[in-house]
């Protein structure tokens, strides 16, 4: 592989997109400082940058054109992305339905730039959109007849149009944040062998095809063949052979299909909220920390319940029920002593609670037989499990591998159960739901609470990352994690906790 999976582009597009913004930005500012605002000379103003100043000027102008190409890709491989993985619906509809209006912003300011150019292409996209615009008939007067002669075309015009090219990218950078406010932990910042790559990218285009404009525009002669940016201007075609009606039509109506998907698509009941037992909860803050939509928050306690001044308090319309607050409370521990036949956590999943959970583990390790006896504990949404099911192997199925407590395998180790762990989820920046992988693997390598015992012998314990399509991969490294097994000396128990296994 060329990258690590920490930097796969492809588990970056949101991130990348916000680099790209900054870079568009910074360059945007130093290319306002040059431009002249004036009808007769902006296109003089955009020449002597691009030619006379071509080692540093030109090389601006490049990265603004192609870092807002760029811009536009990844925004739209992001939003295909997700909608491929699934996440779009439920808990995340907010994510995807304030992300639509980013979509008609990043193209208004696109196109607003292009318009500053006032180059053929400009005089193109300005009559186009004008006429466009006013086929919605909601302005006092035609726009378009600002265009109708040289004449007409005033130094306000210009005034105006870079206000609207600032202020559009700044009501952007504020819709962004609203995008991502409900996403705990958002990651805005790529990582930097991405940053550096991508850069190197961008500097290298812009040298050796740097960005150019058309003949000046003069509207009184006819336009001449025009290099289009495709990226924003896909749909001028579309207005030249359709007419106005037909654009707004595919425009406003692809708008209003992304914006009602959430609710349009067809998936599973979803399942209940995580639920806090107030009289338990101490208030350490990890269920808030470690929930990948901010659906826990710690609230000032109230009750009198407890010595603590915090409460875990959760917000039902934004759990996605992934199990890793469950996971994360120092409550969640089969060892600690439990009243009845029930085990109590602070903050529980109702359709799968801690105690079943146990109790499944029990189950599905009972009659194990062999030397490499393995419980398998994987996610749902990554490698079908049932397949692996043997007289020494047992399965374990969970929402999320996140949800499972590090001391659920110190628990098998204990009770006997098995003679290896294998946990397995999905490679990381593809998990369902977002943290699974990246939590599992931290708790496990003792760098984050609650952290997997030391004492827990680590050559009997394995993690590996696998995808729906890689059962047969899966397989393969279950194979040879029981050759391991029996390689190894006995496992040594308290005698208490020994149970008969029937070979």
């Amino acid at each position: 592989m060329l990258v690590g999976r920490e930097s796969n582009p492809m588990y970056c597009l949101g991130a990348m997109s916000w680099y790209f913004f900054w870079i568009v930005g910074a360059s945007g500012l130093y290319l306002f400082i040059p431009y002249d605002t004036s009808a007769v000379r902006a296109w003089n103003s955009i020449e002597y940058i691009s030619r006379e100043q071509w080692y540093w000027g030109g090389l601006i102008r490049s990265l603004h054109r192609y870092g807002s190409d760029a811009m536009v890709l990844t925004m739209m491989l992001h939003l295909v992305r997700e909608w491929c993985l699934d996440r779009y619906h439920g808990a995340r509809w907010f994510a995807w339905f304030t992300g639509v209006p980013l979509i008609w912003m990043v193209f208004s300011s696109g196109i607003t730039g292009y318009w500053l150019v006032w180059d053929e292409l400009a005089q193109y996209l300005a009559i186009g959109t004008a006429e466009w615009m006013d086929y919605l008939g909601i302005f006092g007067q035609s726009i378009a007849r600002n265009f109708l002669t040289p004449g007409a075309l005033t130094d306000r015009f210009f005034t105006l149009l870079i206000f609207i090219h600032i202020a559009v990218p700044l009501f952007l950078l504020m819709a962004m944040w609203v995008h991502i406010l409900r996403i705990n932990r958002a990651n805005t910042n790529p990582p930097r062998p991405l940053i550096i790559g991508s850069s190197i990218m961008l500097v290298a285009l812009s040298l050796i095809h740097p960005a150019q404009s058309h003949p000046a525009a003069d509207l009184g002669k006819a336009i001449g063949d025009l290099n289009p940016d495709w990226y924003f201007m896909a749909l001028y075609p579309l207005y030249d052979s359709k007419g106005p009606l037909v654009t707004w039509a595919v425009s406003i109506g692809a708008s209003l299909f992304l914006s009602l998907m959430p609710w349009m698509a067809f998936r599973r009941k979803r399942r209940a909220a995580a639920v806090v037992t107030s009289e338990l909860c101490n208030g350490c803050g990890n269920c808030a920390s470690d929930c990948p939509f901010g659906a826990v928050v710690l609230r000032p306690r109230s009750d009198g319940l407890h010595s603590s001044p915090k409460l875990a308090v959760m917000q039902p319309d934004l759990c996605t029920s992934c199990g890793m607050c469950m996971a994360s409370c120092n409550k969640t521990n089969p060892f600690l002593p439990h009243t009845g036949e029930t085990r109590q956590t602070a903050i529980d999943i109702p359709d799968f609670t801690f105690d079943l959970m146990v109790k499944r583990v029990s189950a599905r390790t009972h009659g194990l037989v062999g030397n490499g006896r393995v419980l398998v504990i994987g996610c749902e949404h990554g490698a079908v499990l049932d397949h692996l099911k043997g007289p020494s192997v047992g399965v374990l199925p969970l929402h999320c591998t996140g949800m499972m407590p590090p001391s659920l395998i110190d628990y098998v180790f204990n009770k006997d159960l098995a003679d290896g762990v294998l946990v397995t989820a999905c490679r990381p920046g593809e998990c369902f739901y977002r943290l699974g992988p990246e939590w599992t693997e931290l708790r496990m390598n003792g760098e984050r609470v609650p952290k997997l015992r030391g004492a827990v012998p680590r050559d009997r314990v394995r993690l590996f990352w696998a995808a729906s399509t890689e059962i047969k991969a899966l397989r393969s490294e279950l194979a040879a994690f029981r050759v391991a097994l029996e390689e190894l000396p006995p496992l040594e128990r308290p005698q208490s906790t020994k149970r008969r296994v029937t070979e």
